[in-house]
């Protein structure tokens, strides 16, 4: 397949499932292909250190069930996206198996790199908001900063110093101190 191929059509979640795993990531959004590398060690990096700063505290409050990308998410019908970190909500607060078995996500995080920067800033957070996704981090490591979104807010609130993040069903908070992510991320 020629990337003409690639961008002068319309795009489904049933299409990108049939395109061959060849190490890039591949979403959809309102029929516009997004097609990604593989994400840098530092990239990398950073969503360990996340998983490993939220799969208690998902746990303990029974938040859902913590993944990361590569995973499919289809949230509205023929789109496809596959956000770096997700906590996604059951139905019937069963177990996650299938995507049949989400109800929602309670948190989507997108680690920006140059090249998705834009996308995931605008085309990508425009789509988690009109999905409903309950909070949307987008994480910059270049600014060390992470912007908060909610499926409600018109401008996003930037983090530097702390993101304290209170989700529906958990009776403490979350606090997470961003100096002390930022520079295990980056080892300095």
């Amino acid at each position: 397949m020629v990337m003409a191929e690639l961008v002068e059509r319309y795009w489904t979640a049933e299409d990108v499932r049939a395109l061959p795993e060849d190490g890039k990531r591949y979403e959809c959004v309102d029929g516009v292909l997004f097609v990604t590398p593989s994400p840098s060690w530092t990239h990398a990096h950073a969503v360990r250190v996340l998983m490993r700063l939220l799969d208690g505290y998902v746990g303990t409050h029974a938040l859902g069930a913590l993944a990361t990308a590569p995973r499919d998410i289809e949230l509205t019908t023929g789109d496809v996206v596959q956000p770096d970190i997700l906590v996604a909500r059951s139905t019937r607060g069963q177990v996650i198996r299938e995507q049949e078995d989400v109800a929602g996500l309670a948190l989507v995080i997108e680690i920006v790199s140059p090249s998705t920067a834009s996308r995931d800033r605008g085309v990508k957070r425009r789509y988690y908001q009109r999905a409903g996704v309950e909070e949307y981090w987008i994480v910059d490591l270049d600014a060390r900063v992470i912007e908060r979104w909610t499926s409600t807010t018109v401008s996003g609130a930037v983090c530097s110093a702390k993101l304290v993040w209170t989700p529906r069903g958990a009776s403490e908070v979350l606090v997470l101190e961003l100096p002390e992510f930022f520079a295990e991320v980056l080892d300095d």
